[in-house]
């Protein structure tokens, strides 16, 4: 895949629909990439992760809490799915 696009939209809005849960990154998922859109792909998740780090703390809401631990969670699955993808492709991230 060329460019910095993953099926037509920007690697941060998948980064943020990974995060949301409207997109699972799997081993299948991550087949049709090439080694540079995995890179691009793992800083926007990185990225993204800070940003929802650095939200302020719901404090007492306890829904608001539960949502930002489910895409803390979903991200840093979605990054460990990605490390192990490069890995046995020996691919260096």
């Amino acid at each position: 895949m060329g460019g910095d696009s993953v099926s037509g939209k920007s690697i941060d809005l998948v980064a943020r629909d990974v995060a949301d849960g409207f997109v699972f990154v799997n081993p299948i998922f991550l087949k049709r990439f090439d080694q540079d859109l995995i890179k691009k792909l793992m800083a926007a998740m990185n990225k993204m992760m800070i940003l929802v780090r650095n939200e302020k703390f719901p404090a007492g809401d306890f829904d608001a809490i539960k949502t930002r631990n489910l895409k803390l969670s979903r991200l840093n699955n979605s990054i460990t799915v990605i490390k192990n993808f490069a890995r046995e492709r020996r691919w260096v991230l």
